[in-house]
């Protein structure tokens, strides 16, 4: 009995330990069929881990590659940059020099304009002084000045040969002409002429005006002035003398008076006042009309009359005078009055002599002193040959040219008549053979600056008519009518 129950007890024991046995086994197998999975993910892990190692080592060889191909390219780069660097300094060091070359040239140039300027400013000072010396000459001379200028040549227009031969001081003009002979042979023939100063035909109104302004400025120092413009028509006098609309083209007249004016401004401080007026006339047929009068023409006989105070005419207006403005104003009111007439030779030609007249009287306030000067600015008529005027078919036209022509006729006999009296002491002066010799009286006998300014046409057709003209400028500028005198008093 007790030996069954050992048994039995014996019997369970191995069937528990069958069953610890059986769940051992199974927890082994579930062990390893773990382990199994482990192994195949650890596989699996190791296959991805070692795809993944070659791929880095590929990778990893591509990047040597990348490096070393890096390496050379920066070597290159290195290279190239000292070569670049050693260019640099070298256009650097180029351009230090070329900087510092540039800074001394811009300081050579700029020392070279102000050696320049101060060269110009001699050369003008100098000019100006030998412009003084040279009026000086004359003065002392006594000679009536001229200044010959020809006219631009207009489209069309066939013109004569001139030539200006002396480029520095510009005072020759020289004329020639080509034409044959009776054997057939050419014959040239050229006219030398010399004057104080030749306008050539694209000199500016400014520059003759310059030329001009020291003898304009006179009759504010007391002196009596006197400026004509000679020459055939269609020379350019009227443009000469009162210019054209615009301030470029304003003639002497307008500058004369603007200058005037503008002196008179200036020694205001030197203790001078001045009064001015002004009268405008013309010669027309040896008539005189008043260009500022009321349109009484042939109404009034009006008469020369010469005194110790100067040359009047009798019934004159003249007009208190304040600034150039109105100057210009007169003017412009003179010139429609003035008788014009078309020509052959000119469409617009002025028949009759002009003669505007400034008269300045001055007082210094500081000293006492006073002066009285003149200004006489004369644009004559154009000399013409009947033929060529077109004037021989008209009564009018016909008296009218042959007075002209008798004028300036009468004021070449003064001219010769002067010269003569130079040369042999004491003759007759003509004046009074005709109203304009009269007029301008003090003008030519020594009481006054005088110039005449030569308009000549450049036209190869007025040839013969520029030729007589020269001929009778030079006749002018030999003339010696005497020293001018300075109109002053002084205060008692």
């Amino acid at each position: 009995m007790t030996q069954r129950r050992e048994l039995d007890n014996y019997s369970d024991e191995i069937q528990s330990l069958k069953k610890r046995h059986a769940q051992e086994v199974d927890e082994y197998e579930a062990g390893l069929r773990k382990k199994d999975r482990e192994m195949r993910e650890l596989r699996e892990d190791l296959r991805v881990a070692q795809s993944d190692l070659e791929r880095e080592r590929e990778t990893v060889t591509s990047l040597r590659a990348t490096i070393s191909s890096q390496s050379t390219a920066q070597l290159t780069l290195a290279t190239q940059k000292n070569v670049l660097q050693a260019q640099c300094d070298a256009v650097q060091a180029s351009l230090d020099a070329a900087t510092a070359t540039i800074s001394q040239l811009q300081l050579d140039l700029e020392s070279s304009r102000k050696r320049i300027a101060e060269l110009e400013q001699d050369a003008r000072e100098a000019e100006g002084v030998r412009r003084k010396l040279h009026n000086m000459v004359q003065e002392l001379k006594g000679n009536i000045r001229v200044f010959c200028r020809v006219r631009p040549i207009l489209p069309k227009e066939a013109t004569a040969s001139i030539a200006y031969p002396d480029r520095r001081d510009h005072k020759e003009i020289v004329l020639s002409s080509s034409s044959e002979s009776a054997t057939g042979q050419e014959r040239k023939e050229v006219w030398n002429f010399s004057f104080d100063r030749v306008f050539e035909p694209d000199s500016t109104q400014a520059e003759v005006f310059e030329e001009v302004s020291q003898l304009a400025q006179s009759c504010v120092d007391g002196y009596n002035v006197c400026i004509f413009a000679y020459g055939q028509t269609g020379s350019g006098k009227s443009f000469t003398m009162e210019g054209g609309p615009t301030e470029s083209t304003a003639g002497m007249i307008p500058r004369a008076v603007e200058q005037v004016f503008s002196v008179a401004e200036e020694l205001k401080s030197k203790g001078w006042e001045y009064k001015m007026e002004g009268q405008f006339l013309e010669i027309y047929n040896e008539t005189i009309n008043d260009l500022l009068g009321k349109d009484e023409f042939d109404k009034k006989k009006h008469e020369i009359k010469h005194d110790k105070s100067g040359t009047r005419v009798t019934d004159i207006v003249t007009i208190p005078l304040r600034s150039a403005t109105q100057v210009r104003s007169l003017l412009a009111i003179a010139q429609s009055r003035r008788t014009v007439a078309a020509t052959l030779m000119n469409e617009r030609s002025s028949r009759s002599h002009s003669v505007f007249t400034l008269k300045i009287q001055g007082n210094n306030t500081h000293t006492g002193e006073t002066c009285d000067g003149s200004l006489n600015l004369v644009d004559l008529a154009g000399s013409e040959r009947l033929k060529e005027s077109g004037a021989a078919n008209d009564k009018d036209r016909l008296k009218e040219t042959q007075s002209i022509n008798k004028s300036l006729s009468a004021l070449g006999d003064v001219i010769a008549a002067l010269g003569e009296k130079g040369e042999k002491g004491e003759k007759h002066i003509p004046y009074r053979n005709s109203k304009l010799t009269y007029l301008l009286q003090n003008s030519l006998s020594g009481n006054s600056k005088t110039l005449m300014i030569l308009n000549v046409s450049p036209l190869a057709v007025h040839l013969g008519e520029s030729l007589c003209s020269l001929r009778f400028a030079t006749k002018v500028n030999n003339t010696t009518i005497g020293t001018a005198k300075k109109q002053t008093r002084s205060a008692s």
